[in-house]
């Protein structure tokens, strides 16, 4: 009988599992259909007629009662994140932090695209004229995208 009634129970945690986690008629739902047909056929097998029709009584029984216990919005909001998330996708663009006339230093090389260091920070650089080695004094001209375009300040160096 104990075979049975794990038959029944794991019968009725994959036809859980079908309803809230698996879409449609997958493995969820024939994993269901074998342990409900292996419990109803060994109840009627070993115990008699009966003890089957009482089995197929309680399996309709639990699997309706545990669809409408699965189905309802109570039910998981004990499992459900409940935090807001405040934050922005949009990243702040170096024109929003910078301005023209800004100066800084080259990380990087830039040829024709690099690294630079303004204020602290880090951005990415386009140079607006030629190849600017790292460890240069740079000036911002403008912005492009999410890019600084800087051009080197020819009388200084950092």
């Amino acid at each position: 009988m104990f075979f049975i009634i794990l038959l029944i129970f794991f019968g009725l945690l994959f036809l859980v599992a079908e309803v809230v986690l698996l879409p449609g008629v997958s493995i969820g739902a024939l994993l269901s259909m074998v342990c409900y047909g292996s419990s109803i056929y060994l109840s009627f097998r070993d115990h008699g007629t009966s003890t089957g029709i009482w089995v197929i009584v309680a399996i309709l029984a639990l699997s309706l009662l545990a669809v409408v216990i699965s189905l309802r919005a109570k039910t998981w909001q004990r499992f459900s994140l409940r935090q807001e998330i405040r934050s922005s996708s949009m990243p702040v663009t170096p024109a929003e932090e910078l301005k023209v006339g800004d100066r800084g230093t080259t990380v990087s090389r830039l040829s024709p695209m690099g690294k630079v260091e303004i204020g602290g920070k880090t951005y990415e650089a386009k140079s607006q004229g030629p190849y600017v080695d790292p460890q240069r004094t740079v000036e911002v001209v403008g912005f492009e995208n999410f890019s600084v375009v800087v051009r080197p300040v020819a009388d200084a160096q950092a």
